[in-house]
């Protein structure tokens, strides 16, 4: 009898913001896998932060994901112990990622597929497909992704929001958008099961949702699906992070966002590391600035790499004069986004910033209360560089799409630090402050 999992390899570590209680690996070697694999959570999460690198890159450390999995799959099963898994590749709910260099490779290596799905809609932060058109929530209005900032991104650019067309477009004409199959919500809603048997071939299919109720009979169905002795249909999913909660279907998190407070260590102030630079990040970052508590301190990149080492001793000593004055210091990247000749380039830059923002964080104050990661790549960087951590057990989300996790009792700096992992696209202007005044209150004791 085999255990179904769901593995989740997550291009930056916030796809994890609808689920709960599970790990998050910043390792995938073969004991890391089995240990993940072993964990009673119905699913896991791989970060392997590859929004931050190139095609090539990107295309390279997924192999490496797949097959230390693919070698761990097969020695369990040996040993009876065998995993059904569910594999999805979660990136971004504006469409921006490696699309379909990832998918790709998975195929390669765990395949193969019946179908692979598109479902993008991620309702917690204003995402929704509809007659298989995308779209995000712009204060009142529904637009079509291709009309945001996210499409102009100067790596991941797209012309496209109707879902068969940016698959023709990403895949350049490999798959054509009619040969695309589209799941509309007349058909989640009205019957998948016969449908469903005759995908075959890694067919492209894509996903309508405009509520959770839409992925709960959508998974539903898949599962049927995948586990009939009948069928047993594989399929491979590419997604933002709703469809997580209807394939795993957890219970209400144990601490609710309101009362997450209470993690914070002694009621000590903080820190906020904002790396991330759209629009709404820095709509963000104004309104924390004005709260009580909060001091900015800017990090000016112009000033790298020539200075770098200056730099970061300045900002370090205005964080300790903060910290002892009982003030949550405010790290954020100079807010004017540079242009580059290549994307290698802005790569190059990236982890330069990246670097300065990772030593800043490994040389926080030790009694630091709590820490605030803002931004998808910035947080990968967090949890892997700045806290050098293997494994870490998400606590849940503090704000709708906004996920908490614990550093370890044995952390050698940061004993039992709860760190937000904080997407650079989500939540209204208030979010970033209404997490800090929830952190920053009087804490209860945890029982």
């Amino acid at each position: 009898m085999s255990t179904t999992k769901i593995i989740v390899l997550d291009d930056d570590p916030t796809g994890s913001q609808t689920v709960h209680s599970c790990l998050l690996l910043m390792h995938w070697d073969e004991a890391t896998l089995r240990e993940a694999l072993n964990d009673a959570a119905p699913l896991f999460f791989i970060l392997t932060n590859t929004r931050a690198m190139d095609a090539t890159q990107a295309a390279q450390v997924t192999r490496a994901v797949c097959r230390n999995l693919r070698t761990v799959l097969d020695i369990m099963q040996h040993e009876d112990q065998a995993i059904d898994p569910i594999v999805v590749s979660r990136s971004d709910s504006t469409l921006r990622g490696h699309y379909p260099v990832e998918n790709d490779v998975i195929a390669q290596e765990l395949g193969p597929f019946d179908a692979h799905f598109l479902v993008p809609a991620f309702f917690e932060a204003g995402r929704v497909t509809r007659d298989s058109v995308h779209y995000l929530r712009v204060d009142a209005a529904w637009v079509p992704v291709h009309q945001t900032e996210f499409a102009r991104d100067s790596i991941f650019a797209y012309q496209h929001s109707y879902l068969p067309d940016y698959v023709e477009e990403k895949t350049q004409g490999r798959i054509r958008a009619n040969q695309v199959q589209r799941f509309t919500l007349a058909d989640l809603r009205g019957g998948l099961h016969a449908r469903l048997r005759t995908l075959n071939g890694n067919v492209c299919c894509v996903v309508d949702a405009e509520q959770a109720s839409d992925l709960d009979y959508f998974c539903a169905a898949l599962k049927d699906n995948m586990s009939s002795a009948m069928h047993g249909k594989r399929f491979l999913f590419r997604s933002a992070a709703s469809l997580l909660t209807s394939l795993a279907q957890l219970p209400p998190q144990p601490v609710s966002a309101q009362n997450m407070g209470q993690w914070t260590r002694a009621g000590k102030p903080g820190a906020v590391i904002v790396g991330s630079h759209v629009t709404k990040t820095t709509a963000q970052l104004n309104l924390l600035l004005q709260q009580p508590g909060a001091m900015g301190v800017e990090l000016d990149v112009d000033r790298l790499p020539k200075e770098r080492a200056a730099l970061l001793h300045e900002v370090l000593q205005r964080i300790d004069t903060n910290h002892h004055k009982g003030l949550t210091s405010v790290v954020y990247t100079s807010r004017l986004e540079r242009s580059f000749a290549t994307p290698g380039e802005r790569f190059a830059f990236g982890a330069q910033v990246a670097g300065v923002l990772m030593d800043i964080e490994q040389q926080l104050p030790r009694d630091l209360g709590f820490l605030i990661s803002k931004g998808g790549i910035t947080s990968n960087d967090t949890l892997s560089t700045g806290l050098a951590l293997r494994t870490a057990r998400l606590l849940g989300q503090i704000l709708p799409g906004v996920s908490m996790v614990c550093c370890p009792a044995n952390h050698p700096r940061y004993p039992d630090l709860p760190v937000v992992i904080f997407p650079g696209n989500v939540g209204d202007e208030n979010a970033l402050a209404t997490v800090y005044n929830r952190l920053s209150q009087p804490t209860l004791k945890r029982s």
